[in-house]
């Protein structure tokens, strides 16, 4: 595993009393990119407004800093611990894959030896979820796009982003990521919970068919949730704790957002959407295999607005008073993987 570093020196907890072994860190990353999109029309889709004649007068000049913004945080996220980047990155509002083969051609990341597993979705703006692996650590078996069926009060069926599924090995271990953007929150909190109602009960009935498939799947659920940790539709839908058992999901973000951390915020309010969660056999302390250790916002000062009225949000592409050449309205979340390393 070229790009895993191996933490010589570095010890969990209490096992600097038990053997003083050497380490493998494994980091995996999630970003709402806020809108990454090409300057090209697409006839179908309304994305009018990301095109040089459109709203935002979104030109190629301003297309390439958005893309070298993003490769640059994406390359630096997790590396105090890992010394590398991330090795498995979510990623959601990603226009299509030629928007993604320019994101990792950016300065940063073109010698990072990764890949796309990424689908078109139905959304009406046209943007997807999207799956990017180090090549050198991770190989897929299977990755398919699973749709969410929502329909209005009137019977209509009101499209939004399918949950990208990709199955493989890390190393003999069995992994499952899912990538997820579910419905947002417009028109009122209330007024949408239950579409993204029906997004947990499509995200849970995934997962537990992986289960059934092979229970040993570690499944590493992460997305735009557009719900907090203890919302019913992530906390109670998708069975999340802070103490989880093997088919239940381990949510490190609770504690976070307990403590009045976000990764957006609104009206001076802070939200916690972006989540990472691991399935609770992740949580064993057991190191002979990949174990969860612990979790993060990733939010540098340049990620961080550093005035005006919006002092301390993150600091995003479009505000409420046009261009601002930021990153994103997200600060991306993060979390750390450990295994004992093999000494043979």
């Amino acid at each position: 595993m070229n790009l895993i570093h191996y933490i010589l020196l570095f010890f969990f907890g209490n096992l600097v009393a038990q053997d003083q072994a050497p380490y493998e860190v494994l980091t995996v990353a999630f970003y709402n990119t806020e809108n990454l999109f090409d300057t090209e029309n697409d006839n179908f889709t309304f994305d009018d407004d990301r095109t040089p004649e459109g709203k935002d007068v979104w030109t190629k000049t301003k297309y390439q800093l958005k893309l070298n913004n993003i490769g640059r945080v994406l390359s630096e996220i997790g590396t105090e611990l890992s010394g590398s980047s991330p090795e498995i990155i979510g990623l959601c509002e990603i226009e299509n894959y030629g928007v993604l083969e320019d994101l990792l051609n950016t300065e940063e990341l073109k010698n990072k030896n990764y890949k796309i597993i990424h689908f078109d979705s139905p959304d009406r703006r046209g943007i997807d979820n999207a799956l990017l692996y180090n090549n050198d650590v991770f190989t897929p078996k299977t990755s398919k796009a699973i749709a969410v069926f929502i329909q209005n009060n009137e019977g209509k069926r009101i499209y939004t982003r399918d949950i990208l599924v990709t199955t493989g090995s890390i190393e003999d271990e069995n992994f499952a990521f899912l990538v997820n953007h579910w419905p947002s929150r417009s028109g009122g909190e209330k007024a949408s919970r239950n579409y993204r109602k029906l997004a947990a009960l499509t995200n849970r009935r995934i997962c537990d068919s992986l289960w059934a498939i092979d229970p040993s799947f570690k499944i590493i659920n992460m997305g735009d949730f557009n719900d907090d940790p203890k919302n019913e539709n992530v906390k109670n839908l998708l069975n999340t704790s802070e103490k989880a058992n093997q088919f239940q999901f381990y949510n490190p973000m609770l504690r976070m957002y307990k403590k009045g951390l976000g990764s957006l915020a609104y009206r001076d309010n802070w939200n916690l959407f972006d989540q990472i969660l691991v399935s609770g056999a992740m949580t064993s302390k057991n190191y002979e295999h990949f174990q969860y250790y612990r979790a993060g916002i990733f939010k540098k000062d340049y990620l961080i607005t550093s005035s005006g009225q919006y002092k301390g949000y993150p600091f995003r592409s479009y505000g409420y008073n046009g261009y601002l050449g930021g990153f994103s309205d997200h600060f991306p979340v993060y979390l750390h993987l450990v295994k004992k390393k093999n000494p043979h």
